[in-house]
């Protein structure tokens, strides 16, 4: 086997999440026509097992998103994904994507090799970087990365595999700020990360994310901004965490999102 640090890999101490960690979300449009409309839900869960791909011990994280009520009328959704993390390097080796959306629907499954650096889809071959993650690995990737240092303004680099391209994006560290959700008032680190613009995004950073200002960086909230109004995606219920919630700074409070 390769001498993986020569391959651009090395360890990464992760003390953000662990095995039977779970979120859910409420996924909700807002704008000045409809209000606050919730358009589905959301799960992202490491599993407890442990799985082996390449002879190497993964994480195993699955996310779930469907849509429900009105929107199942109009755009129904009904997405799975699957990754699998190096649990020692922080990269993925397996990715599983289920997407049906409207009349789109993406069944894919990429099988990285982050020793000779290559992605192999189910209709392509690519170079990728070295490092490179998936979708959902990239989330589990930054909750590990140190956050102490950075100045509001600050950008660091992180590379993706999606659809058979390498995307880079550039994540903008914003400041720290307190958010309340349904869960409650929690002390957040705000981040804006790049998106390709088009039809949707208007702007290279339309999407705002809050993550708890602690050990377990958990994602309190996202927001987007679209064309028309916003989509937001808003913590619900967590656990299995790695650290008590310390981030966590007040009670419940109630929220005026439509059931």
């Amino acid at each position: 086997m390769p001498d993986v640090r020569s391959q651009g890999l090395v360890p990464v101490v992760n003390r953000a999440f662990v095995r039977g960690e779970k979120f859910t979300f409420r996924a909700y449009y807002d704008s000045f026509l409809t209000g606050k409309v919730t358009a589905g839900v959301a799960t992202l869960e490491v599993k407890n097992d442990v799985k082996t791909v390449e002879g190497r011990n993964c994480y195993h994280v699955v996310g779930e998103g469907k849509s429900k009520g009105a929107f199942n009328m109009f755009y129904k959704v009904n997405d799975r994904f699957e990754t699998f993390i190096d649990e020692e390097y922080m990269v993925p080796w397996r990715f599983i994507r289920h997407t049906h959306e409207g009349s789109y629907a993406k069944e894919d499954e990429v099988r990285f090799n982050q020793y000779t650096r290559n992605a192999s889809s189910r209709k392509a071959n690519k170079k990728v970087p070295a490092r490179v993650q998936d979708i959902i690995s990239i989330f589990y990737y930054t909750r590990t990365l140190d956050f102490s240092n950075l100045k509001p303004g600050e950008q660091f680099p992180v590379s993706f595999f999606l659809d058979d391209s390498v995307y880079v994006s550039r994540i903008c560290y914003v400041g720290r700020e307190d958010i309340e959700t349904s869960l409650g008032r929690f002390r957040c680190l705000r981040f804006k990360p790049m998106v390709a613009t088009g039809k949707v995004f208007s702007q290279p950073y339309p999407m705002d994310i809050w993550v708890s200002d602690d050990t377990n960086r958990i994602p309190v909230l996202a927001k987007s901004g679209v064309i028309v109004g916003s989509v937001k995606l808003e913590l619900t219920n967590f656990q299995g965490l790695a650290h008590k919630p310390d981030a966590r700074l007040g009670t419940v409070i109630s929220t005026s999102v439509n059931k």
